[in-house]
């Protein structure tokens, strides 16, 4: 770490041992049982992991659709307190996260400006969270401030360890590290997308036969292995593009290809590019849309694109100079680069997408591979399916699910 200059740096100092040992050495703490307690890094999830949370997404998505479902699934968790934590700005994570635990049951409180809260007083963080856990259940905290997430998981841990009260600890983004729940929700959009149904399926023509059969698509399998996905834009300052990057490593055959500006903030960090190289991932760093993969033009290749927005935000005046000579209109959709695109190539964005820059202009919105507002919805169900899995309550979903939805239909016997 930097020398702390900061009192919340100075804080983090505490956790400073624990916080830089390697990931995999990390992630037994956050568990219990078996399962995991504290959600604080993509490094957590593993493909079977992700693959029963997207089927108990499924189940909540459908159960939903009823009285009876609603009915079910909003008495799971009534006796559960969630406190909001939210710190940094945030609009979709804390209205997802809200909505998710109203799907369950789950009642919600929030801290959302610290002028509001004891901090002004000279409280610590991490008293704050302390006293949170005196009268919740969960906390859900996005904050700007890196690593805080994960030194709140072991304050948890340490008080469990005491016989003192601890409750689980969920990462909704925390300052320039990660945004593990984002990740989720992007993986859960590809992966229904790479499952490529369409309600007008039916056993004699279906949409993924269609494309293999008719479109030219002969290679396409259904799933996440062996495709390419595109990143574009901010790629260096874009923790969900950190987060999602490592959990598509995850799956066999799948090739990352980044299409960023050659400059030291907006280019791939030495920490995903490591990270990387490490699980012998293909990826490929590129400046254009444009530029070619296996003799043809990238835009033409790619089986997903996953667009971020340039945050000038986070721009000091030297970074605003440097970029003064930048090109940023290669970073933007057009209809005529969708037009080239795969015909199911789903196009991602976090959100909030920049009216100004254009990286995604709106006439693109009705068509059907543009994803972003279903996979904003997508995190509704997949933070319900995350908190169900964090409570025990998935079990009961899916038992609930397998006794009364699963019954179909045969005329054929």
């Amino acid at each position: 770490m930097k020398r702390p200059k900061t009192q919340d740096e100075r804080d983090l100092l505490l956790y400073e041992s624990r916080l830089l040992r390697p990931v995999r050495l990390k992630t037994p703490e956050f568990e219990r049982g078996g399962r995991i307690r504290h959600v604080i890094f993509s490094g957590q999830f593993s493909v079977p992991f992700l693959e029963e949370l997207a089927g108990i997404a499924d189940m909540i998505r459908l159960m939903s659709k009823s009285r009876e479902g609603q009915d079910f699934l909003i008495n799971l968790l009534p006796h559960k307190r969630a406190m909001l934590y939210f710190t940094q700005p945030s609009t979709r994570t804390f209205l997802s996260f809200m909505a998710a635990c109203q799907v369950l049951g789950i009642t919600c409180n929030e801290v959302r400006d610290p002028s509001t809260s004891s901090e002004t007083k000279g409280e610590t963080r991490f008293d704050s969270i302390r006293m949170f856990s005196s009268y919740f259940d969960v906390i859900i905290m996005r904050s700007p401030i890196a690593r805080l997430a994960e030194s709140c998981a072991y304050l948890m841990n340490d008080l469990d360890s005491t016989g003192n009260r601890s409750v689980p600890i969920v990462n909704a983004g925390s300052g320039a590290d990660e945004h593990p729940t984002q990740a989720l929700l992007d993986i859960y959009t590809l992966q229904r997308s790479f499952q490529f149904a369409s309600p007008k399926d039916s056993p004699t023509a279906n949409k993924f036969d269609e494309l293999r059969e008719r479109k030219g698509y002969a290679g396409l399998t259904k799933g996440l292995p062996h495709k390419t996905i595109g990143f574009c834009g901010d790629i260096g300052r874009g923790r969900t593009v950190r987060s999602l990057a490592m959990l598509l490593a995850l799956y066999e055959g799948v090739r990352l290809v980044f299409v960023a500006p050659n400059h030291p903030k907006l280019a791939m960090r030495d920490d995903l590019r490591h990270r990387l190289l490490d699980r012998k991932v293909c990826f490929h760093e590129v400046e254009s849309f444009e530029d070619t993969l296996d003799g043809r033009p990238v835009i033409e290749q790619l089986d997903a694109l996953y667009m971020t927005r340039i945050q000038k935000e986070h721009n000091d005046p030297a970074d605003a100079a440097s970029m003064a000579s930048i090109d940023f209109s290669r970073y933007g959709l057009t209809p005529e680069l969708v037009g080239r695109m795969k015909e199911y190539a789903p196009i991602l964005h976090p959100f909030p997408r920049d009216q100004h820059f254009g990286e995604i202009p709106p006439e693109i919105d009705n068509d059907p591979r543009a994803m972003y507002f279903r996979q904003a919805r997508n995190g509704m169900w997949i933070r319900a399916a995350l908190l169900a899995h964090v409570f025990d309550a998935d079990r009961l979903i899916s038992r609930h699910f397998m006794t009364d939805y699963v019954e179909r239909h045969n005329y054929n016997d």
